[in-house]
């Protein structure tokens, strides 16, 4: 009898203490929801710059509302805090608590996370979505991110980039060899197989390398964008399709840390968010393109499509970087495996569905 009391009063000690700890991390989680939480976020793109930048501003915006003004988040030009290109450390360190840009910057550092911007001849936004929330693409995303004290959420999203700006005409390959070009991702290596110097630059870096001769040619938006950037006053001609970006995505990164200490409401509060920042900013770059072309025209820009033995050629070179990068790489080659894998499957389906 006074063993069963013995444990009676233990169970029941037990359960209080559960209790507590449980009445503790709601208390925990109550206090933190009502905090407001400030957020400093270095940008990657200019806050003027039509999508890329405009898209930014918003999310602080529809944020704050969101949240009641709970969660507020401070734009930072570029270079304002960090330099675009150093984002990532800064954020990974957590010197920065969240930055504004695109997985691809960081290809030196994670070869693997172009995929996760876009790659020559890849998915258009629909079926990227679909890889990434329903093919396994959202889970090596976080993973990879997550190693390096980094939580990023696709937060962007744009419809398919002009080829590029050239000086001169390109009737051939001949062209190409010996330009030293601005190119972003999977595509510049592309590029170099046809002979082409790359180098990756921030977008407000571009114009001054054009106009000094630093480059002879860049790519970097759609027709909305490198108007505004005002390529065509040093390059004339502009190409297209952009077989090398047929979508991009943009990230809202945020210092894993930080990411970690936020509610589950705020959490879902960003995300939410974020998701309608992607609709918005694909139905924009879809919307505002035909105007900007035909003020191009005006301006005297000459458009011109590459031939389909240019297209055969970026396609054929493609392949044979994807798989030398693979072979260079284990993480590479895991994501690649798994986009590949997806488009095959999928292919059966738009295929079917679509009009092609």
């Amino acid at each position: 009898m006074k063993l069963t009391k013995f444990i009676l009063i233990l169970l029941i000690s037990i359960t209080l203490f559960s209790c507590e700890k449980t009445d503790d991390k709601i208390s925990k989680n109550k206090i933190n929801e009502s905090k407001n939480i400030s957020i400093k976020m270095a940008a990657a793109f200019p806050s003027s710059l039509i999508i890329l930048g405009e898209t930014g501003l918003k999310l602080t915006k529809t944020i704050n509302d969101v949240s009641g003004g709970k969660i507020n988040i401070k734009y930072y030009e570029p270079g304002a805090l960090v330099p675009a290109m150093e984002i990532f450390d800064a954020v990974s360190t957590g010197s920065v608590d969240a930055g504004w840009a695109s997985p691809a910057f960081w290809a030196g550092k994670v070869p693997a996370l172009q995929f996760f911007t876009t790659f020559p001849f890849g998915p258009n936004p629909s079926e990227y979505l679909a890889w990434l929330r329903y093919g396994g693409g959202n889970i090596i995303f976080q993973e990879i991110y997550h190693r390096h004290n980094i939580h990023s959420i696709h937060c962007m999203a744009i419809s398919p980039e002009g080829s590029g700006w050239f000086r001169e005409e390109i009737n051939s390959v001949e062209d190409l060899k010996g330009l030293k070009m601005r190119f972003l991702g999977l595509g510049a290596k592309v590029m170099e197989k046809l002979g082409v110097s790359t180098q990756l630059l921030a977008g407000g870096d571009i114009y001054p390398a054009l106009e000094l001769g630093t480059i002879d040619a860049t790519e970097y938006g759609m027709p909305a964008m490198d108007l505004e950037l005002g390529f065509h006053e040093i390059a004339e001609n502009y190409y297209f399709p952009g077989w090398h970006q047929p979508a991009s995505l943009g990230e809202l990164m945020i210092n894993l840390d930080l990411w970690n200490s936020l509610s589950l409401a705020q959490k879902t509060q960003i995300e939410v968010t974020c998701g309608e920042m992607f609709l918005d900013s694909l139905a924009k770059s879809e919307a505002v393109q035909v105007e900007a072309i035909n003020k191009l025209k005006e301006l005297g820009v000459k458009i011109h499509q590459w031939s389909p033995e240019m297209m055969d050629l970026f396609k054929k070179n493609w392949f044979i970087v994807v798989e030398e990068e693979a072979n260079k790489n284990i993480e590479f080659q895991r994501v690649w495996t798994s986009i590949k894998n997806f488009r095959e499957n999928y292919a059966i389906w738009h295929n079917l569905g679509y009009i092609n």
